[in-house]
């Protein structure tokens, strides 16, 4: 079987599918990109994905890309990785729908406000109702997670990798978000995840500090 590549850029989307991949526990290997340095726009990479964006997983001269269809394709391959019972399968599909359609969608208006207006005027004023936005799901989010433990019925899933995914971006400079205080159930998730050894495995090649 041929080893897939997974292409991604630390802390970026991309981190959901690299911890899925270590936590599947086969053989795959990473090309690290630089997003600042504009490495998604190379010809090399665009070879790979036309779309310019990260993640993408390639196996032999199979590319699947998106975040969502990875983590699925990921579980498939490696069923421990996803909800046995018919109504937990269901929500983890409603998680990954909820995360990639409303929390990425937003974030990306607080990173890249230049894809929704030509008008730089009207920059920060995205910014500024995305962020307030993201706020507003992250507490929706932290609503689900209230009753602790993992996302879908008590089980660890690829729904999980995905969640953390967010907790980090929340955490991170383009929101600056107390997640300890304000998100305390979705910040024990995180914590949880911490412990994990592929999380750590992940968080250390990223070069990423683990949830405290």
């Amino acid at each position: 079987m041929t080893t897939p590549t997974l292409y991604y850029a630390p802390g970026a989307c991309s981190l959901a599918s690299h911890i899925a991949l270590e936590e599947a526990g086969h053989p795959f290997e990473t090309e690290r990109l630089n997003l600042q340095a504009g490495d998604q726009r190379s010809a090399r990479y665009l070879a790979v994905n036309e779309r310019g964006r990260v993640p993408a997983l390639v196996t032999g001269d199979w590319v699947l890309t998106e975040n969502t269809a990875i983590l699925r394709h990921v579980a498939r391959l490696h069923p421990a990785l996803w909800p046995a019972d018919p109504q937990d399968q269901a929500v983890a599909d409603e998680w990954l729908a909820w995360l990639s359609t409303n929390l990425h969608t937003t974030y990306a208006h607080i990173r890249r406000p230049e894809r929704y207006t030509a008008d730089e005027a009207a920059f920060a004023g995205i910014q500024a109702k995305a962020l307030d936005t993201f706020g507003d799901l992250c507490t929706m989010t932290e609503v689900r997670l209230s009753n602790g433990g993992w996302a879908v019925g008590g089980h660890y899933s690829v729904v999980d990798p995905y969640l953390l995914l967010f907790w980090t971006w929340g955490r991170g400079p383009a929101c600056k978000f107390d997640m300890a205080e304000r998100f305390p159930a979705w910040t024990a998730h995180a914590r949880a995840m911490a412990e994990r050894p592929a999380v750590q495995a992940v968080f250390a090649r990223e070069k990423l500090d683990l949830p405290r």
